[in-house]
């Protein structure tokens, strides 16, 4: 009787698709045909959202950004931010009604720095001079935030979702830089044409290189993890090589700047080289810079090297400052924001706002050939000086809060862990941030998908691995002593 009903019920979901296919078909409302994909998202989002949460970043690598869809001069990534706004919503409701969050992970530090941050973006949205656009954009940080750092934490509770999450996001990222190798040969490798082979999935080549830049590491250690398979090992350095050749092939500076750092810190970590003698050393360079400022800046003003495909020349042109046009137009944004930063001080003007309200602060002297003063062309290229002008000083200090504790804690789990594969996937992700960390130096790219879901996603795992793995990998070593 049972199964005779449910074969009823199958048949009539069946049919009544099929009709409903038939009167979109002739009414053209073919929007209908979408209705079994979103009906499934809502399932998923009720009863598996570990399963969205990785569709999600399986397609972030391959999504698209649609300019200014909601009118209001900002974009929309497709399909994923729908998908992450719909998670936020349901995640909120789950907390409204069910009640409260893991305790472990709510009042971990890297927690707590990232809900100030959070509190502070929301204040200053409310006090904007563009009310709208920073809602927007604080709207944006909370579903990427939501999705990848709180529901993140809960994700990687199970120590193989870690592993999944990385795959999932580094398998499309193959697929682009396999489109984008594909594309940039057609046109022989030229410096020029490497800013934008990557379209429709990624803006230029900083974003794409910044992605590339955060999993190097991650790979690496992957690549010499004593528990996974032979197999495995080789198709992580498969991937090492691969993204090697990608980075190269962007041109992208910062990339290669910050990959340089991350490769500081590794021998500072691996050497163990104790925090005063680190600290010293940065201080001591830090004050032979101001001592001999002039000179070092009448060197730079004699560098006239621009972009090109020599590797070496191309690393020349990263301290000229008087004709690349890209050096100097970062310049003028940074400018632009602390001119900003100086008129609206504790507040800013908004998050978001930037790109709007930055063309009235440039100085003609400053500005270049890419320099627009419509101000419409991108942000201020720094995820510290950008929050100083559109969020105020506490913008930036909770921002430059979380990169501090993130790195802190990491460091702590990183040289108290016990278990080898726990040690090698929190250097590998605390390397990929700092590659990331240095980036924002010269980028901003946290206000879109591309960047976000791994950040935040990186975030989540060292909180994770903090809170459940490594606990649990140490009482497990006592057991196996006791036994």
């Amino acid at each position: 009787m049972v199964e005779s009903v449910k074969i009823k019920w199958f048949y009539s979901i069946c049919l009544s698709f099929v009709a409903l296919g038939c009167i979109s078909l002739v009414k053209e409302f073919y929007w209908l045909a979408a209705l079994p994909v979103a009906l499934g998202f809502i399932y998923m989002s009720i009863f598996a959202i570990d399963a969205l949460l990785f569709i999600i970043v399986f397609t972030t690598p391959l999504a698209i950004n649609l300019s200014d869809t909601t009118g209001f001069g900002v974009s929309l990534s497709l399909p994923t931010e729908p998908l992450m706004f719909g998670t936020m919503v349901l995640f909120l409701l789950k907390v409204i009604f069910e009640g409260g969050f893991d305790r472990k992970v709510l009042y971990h530090p890297v927690t707590i720095v990232i809900i100030l941050n959070l509190l502070w973006i929301f204040t200053t949205s409310l006090t904007s001079t563009m009310v709208v656009v920073s809602l927007k954009h604080f709207l944006a940080r909370m579903w990427f935030v939501t999705s990848f750092y709180f529901l993140g934490t809960q994700l990687f509770r199970e120590y193989k979702n870690i592993k999944r999450f990385i795959w999932l996001y580094v398998i499309p990222l193959v697929i682009v830089i396999g489109y984008t190798v594909i594309h940039h040969a057609q046109y022989g490798f030229t410096e020029k044409t490497a800013h934008w082979v990557m379209t429709p999935f990624y803006n230029d080549h900083t974003a794409y290189a910044a992605a590339i830049a955060m999993f190097l590491p991650v790979m690496i250690g992957l690549s010499r993890n004593p528990k996974y398979s032979i197999n495995n090992r080789m198709a992580s350095f498969l991937m090492c090589l691969v993204f090697l050749s990608a980075i190269i092939l962007s041109y992208t500076r910062a990339a290669w700047i910050s990959l340089a750092v991350a490769l500081i810190v590794y021998i500072i970590l691996a050497f163990r080289i104790r925090f005063i003698t680190v600290f010293v050393s940065f201080a001591v360079l830090l004050s032979l810079f101001f001592m001999f400022r002039t000179q070092i800046t009448m060197k730079l003003e004699k560098n006239r090297q621009h972009s090109s495909t020599d590797f070496n020349k191309h690393l020349q042109s990263i301290s000229n400052i008087t004709t690349d046009a890209s050096n100097l137009e970062r310049i003028n944004r940074w400018n632009s924001a602390m001119r900003m930063f100086r008129e609206r001080p504790f507040l800013g003007w908004g998050p978001g706002t930037y790109q709007f309200k930055y063309a009235p602060f440039q100085h003609s002297n400053e500005m270049t050939i890419i320099s627009t003063n419509a101000g419409d062309r991108g942000n201020s290229h720094s995820e510290y000086i950008g929050p100083l002008a559109e969020t105020g000083v506490l913008g930036a200090v909770t921002f430059i809060l979380i990169v501090i504790v993130v790195i802190y804690r990491a460091v702590l789990l990183y040289l108290r862990s016990k278990d080898k594969e726990i040690r090698l996937l929190t250097l590998g992700v605390l390397l990929g941030l700092i590659t990331y960390f240095v980036h924002g130096a010269m980028n901003n790219f946290l206000d879109t998908d591309k960047a976000s879901v791994p950040f935040w996603g990186f975030c989540a795992i060292l909180v994770a691995l903090d809170v459940y793995h490594e606990k649990q990998s140490h009482e497990n070593g006592q057991q196996k002593q006791v036994h």
